[in-house]
């Protein structure tokens, strides 16, 4: 019944002629639940990322254009095959794709680990200021997944892209090409020289932990934990390396607009554990954090911490004036 209920409240929002963008980010942060269409999540990403325009008149021509502007951009880059490509920009990719999410069969098969190779490294040469940097790789796999999920009826975790349509695999790797490069846009200073967007999300994520939670900030204090040994990974990979991938999903429904604050609420979590812990085994926790288990409850509680504390700190300045 709920199911249901959440299915009307999606249909009344994508099917009106021009979707209202701020109803249906509205209804995205509460979740799209599994036994949902596959599509629904598609569509409203590709919307919520303002690549599948809010006028329903426009989304089929402009899909078409985009995706021909991809291929139109690999064919260019690819013009002297392999040996033509920047061999520094692509030594670097090819060696992380296969790094990517080794224990899953989608992402270990040949045709998946092409695509993303062409989608990173294309991107890379059309943002020189920042170039590959490694962990966009990881950024990439959420959008691949959910648009295979499209036009597929099994688990994608476990399927061989090979068994595609070629004309489906392109429409695929494109529009995964395309919500990178969206999501990217707003946060490109994280990747560009020194990063200097993930030192500034990790001096807030310290001063959000001095704030809500003094006794563990002391405590990492006191035991010469610098936020930047644990939390840069976090920043750079969006959580993406510390939980499975049906969760980052669903932690994706929300995109980059408070990832810090689900990264304050991460690290609160685990407040009881890492203050009976010394500086190693501290160290030794972060890197390995007990998430194998966790269910979709223990993201949707992470998720509401998170969303309580954006309501907090986000809209009032005085509240994190050094921030």
């Amino acid at each position: 019944m709920k199911s249901s209920r959440c299915l009307n409240k999606f249909k009344d929002v994508l099917q009106s002629a021009n979707i209202d963008l701020d109803a249906l980010r509205n209804l995205n942060w509460l979740g799209i639940p599994n036994e949902l269409p596959s599509e629904l999540r598609s569509i409203t990403w590709q919307l919520l990322l303002e690549y599948l325009p809010c006028n329903a008149d426009r989304q089929v021509k402009t899909l078409a254009r985009k995706r021909q502007e991809y291929f139109e951009g690999v064919s260019q880059a690819y013009a002297r095959g392999i040996a033509g490509l920047d061999q520094t920009i692509w030594h670097q990719i090819h060696i992380d794709v296969p790094r990517t999410n080794p224990g899953t069969i989608l992402y270990q098969c040949e045709t998946t680990q092409q695509c993303l190779e062409r989608v990173l490294y294309v991107w890379a040469i059309r943002h020189p200021a920042s170039g590959y940097v490694q962990g966009i790789n990881d950024l990439v796999t959420p959008f691949f997944q959910v648009f295979l999920s499209f036009y597929i009826d099994e688990n994608p975790e476990n399927y061989d892209t090979s068994c595609l349509p070629k004309n489906v695999l392109d429409v695929i790797e494109a529009d995964s090409f395309w919500c990178l490069s969206k999501l990217l846009d707003g946060i490109q200073d994280n990747y560009t020289f020194a990063q200097p967007g993930i030192q500034r999300q990790i001096n807030k994520l310290k001063d959000l932990i001095n704030r809500i939670n003094a006794p563990l900030a002391a405590h990492l204090q006191k035991e010469g934990v610098e936020y930047l040994q644990f939390a840069f990974r976090w920043m750079n990979c969006l959580l993406m390396r510390e939980m499975s991938l049906k969760h980052t999903i669903r932690i994706s429904d929300g995109f980059s607009v408070f990832h810090l604050y689900v990264c304050v609420a991460f690290l609160d979590k685990w407040s009881d554990e890492l203050k009976t812990r010394d500086f190693q085994g501290i160290m030794m926790f972060l890197q390995s954090l007990p998430t194998a288990k966790w269910k979709e409850q223990d993201i949707e509680l992470l998720l509401s911490e998170a969303y309580r504390l954006k309501s907090l700190y986000h809209e009032a300045p005085n509240h994190l004036s050094r921030v």
